[in-house]
């Protein structure tokens, strides 16, 4: 049987995905829910396999060993603890990261 992740959502991602839905509903609210919808089914879908997803390119200047999920210019942003996937940001891929300890 394939071994199965709890996913969290923190605080901040939680706030992220916030933002993206209000910035999105500005323009269009039915959009905005058809992303956050997908979005999150994707991010739920870590809670197998999670290692599917590449390191962040930040590692080496964090010290850390963060993971990327993409959905179109968005990076969901997280660490794997144990039995436990924590989605630490959502942010714009076009957003430099900073540290997230």
């Amino acid at each position: 049987m394939p071994r199965k992740y709890e996913v969290h959502l923190t605080r901040n991602a939680q706030n992220d995905l916030e933002y993206i839905f209000c910035y999105i509903a500005n323009d269009n609210l039915a959009n905005a829910k058809k992303f956050i919808r997908e979005l999150e089914e994707k991010i739920y879908s870590l809670d197998s396999s999670p290692e599917r997803c590449p390191f962040i390119p930040e590692n080496t200047f964090f010290g850390t060993s963060y993971r990327q999920l993409i959905h179109k210019k968005y990076r969901a942003i997280y660490k794997i603890d144990n039995d436990a996937v924590y989605i630490l940001r959502v942010v714009h891929g076009s957003r430099l990261l900073k540290l997230l300890r």
